[in-house]
């Protein structure tokens, strides 16, 4: 709140400010206030432990630190005050008038905590004039519901499996049927869970009168890293190339130099989901296949049939799954090397039911944009769109049932977490 409101009057300064330079000094300081407090808080202990293992190592010395706590949902909030900072340096829109129309924008609980990451320009007239019509609460109830069915009746099942299979202590004990279950597990977690969230945040926000933009898009139907970065996370992807690679030169530079850029940006991406070594090779590894695509890689699976198009990207961004999801990178290997050790075993189905009928509505509602007819419809978005009078009684009908089921399971069931509050 303090970084906010200190914020909001260096912004209305830097406007009111004729000259340019004066201007520029301002958005610096704006800058470096936000992304200074966001490295201190999310990056210091990253930055203690290195030195500490190299002094360890060099000099048999250590530096005395206090942990940092990590203020939840920091790294998207700061997003959303550069874009402010930003957006009306460039002239975009003009500054908020009222500190308590800032406040609002940076701290609008729905999606504070873990995005979809809104940009200044794309909802400064709602926080100013909106109306909060019935139809919107409905179709947002709509939305809120299906986003925590997502989370509560596939990403809370997946992630035990995961966390049972990833997390354990043993790794060279797995043989490979269970080492791809668990991956798979955590594939579909991670997508349901976030994706979750942001239609929960999407439907809040729908209620109150605001429209979020969208941050997923059916990513796991790409059919190359590229396309796939379309489609996951959208509002961080859209961030970065508006705020980051196109100042960076985007495509107007030498191949080398864009090649850098990118590479550079999805390090920064892989460095801004954690402060670990494991998130900079998750970046590096997806920045190396957008390279790749730019090279080769996009023209060949562009010729080839869609469906295995579609499979290569999907075990690609699986297998990128593993160092985002294990912190150590020696594990990491380990892992890998159990994916190929080709030691596969039958699997008992009968022994968790529940488990596997949830990843066959996983893999269903992934790649539902397959389906004929109702696939390229229901990939848009649900409830989107308007509904007949039958539809609406029918759709508010089945939402309720979702909705009651979801808090039975909550209620007889304390495994809630949620992955990106960490980031």
């Amino acid at each position: 709140m303090g970084s906010t409101i200190v914020d909001f009057y260096l912004v209305q300064k830097m406007h009111a400010t004729m000259g340019q330079k004066k201007k520029k000094q301002l958005l610096i300081i704006s800058i470096c206030l936000n992304l200074g407090l966001l490295a201190f808080f999310k990056y210091s202990n990253f930055f203690i432990e290195n030195v500490n293992s190299f002094l360890e190592y060099s000099f048999g010395t250590e530096v005395s630190w206090t942990q940092i706590l990590l203020p939840i949902g920091i790294s998207f909030y700061t997003f959303q005050t550069l874009t402010y900072s930003v957006d009306v340096y460039r002239g975009t829109h003009p500054p908020l008038k009222k500190l308590s129309d800032y406040l609002l924008y940076i701290m609008m609980f729905p999606q504070m905590i873990a995005g979809p990451i809104v940009r200044f320009n794309t909802i400064a007239d709602q926080i100013t004039h909106r109306e909060a019509l019935y139809s919107d609460r409905i179709l947002g109830f709509y939305r809120f519901v299906i986003g925590l069915s997502k989370k509560v009746l596939i990403a809370n099942v997946m992630a035990e499996k995961a966390d049972a299979i990833m997390g354990s202590t043993d790794i060279m004990s797995l043989d490979s049927s269970t080492a791809w279950i668990g991956l798979l597990a955590y594939t579909f977690q991670i997508y349901f869970d976030f994706s979750g969230y942001s239609d929960m945040a999407i439907g809040i926000g729908k209620m109150l009168g605001f429209t979020f933009p969208e941050n997923f898009d059916s990513p796991y139907t790409s059919k190359s890293i590229t396309e796939f970065w379309k489609r996951w996370h959208i509002t961080l992807g859209a961030w970065m190339r508006d705020y980051l690679y196109i100042p960076l030169g985007g495509n107007r530079v030498s191949p080398y130099r864009l090649y850098l850029n990118l590479w550079l940006v999805f390090l920064l991406s892989g460095l801004w989901h954690g402060a670990s070594w494991n998130f900079i090779l998750w970046g590096i590894f997806h920045g190396s296949f957008l390279v790749l695509d730019r090279l080769f890689l996009h023209s060949i699976l562009d010729k080839i049939w869609r469906p295995i198009s579609v499979l290569a990207t999907f075990i690609i961004v699986m297998l990128g799954w593993v160092i985002f999801r294990i912190e150590s990178l020696e594990q990491a290997i380990l892992y890998y090397n159990r994916l190929f050790a080709f030691d596969f075993q039958s699997l008992i189905w009968q022994a968790d039911k529940l488990f596997y009928f949830t990843l066959l509505l996983a893999f269903l509602f992934s790649f539902i944009r397959f389906i004929p007819l109702i696939g390229s419809k229901l990939a848009q978005g649900f409830f989107k769109e308007s509904f007949s009078s039958s539809g609406m009684i029918f759709a508010f009908g089945a939402c309720l049932i979702l909705f009651c089921f979801c808090l039975a399971t909550l209620a007889t069931n304390s495994f809630n977490p949620f992955i990106y509050f960490r980031f």
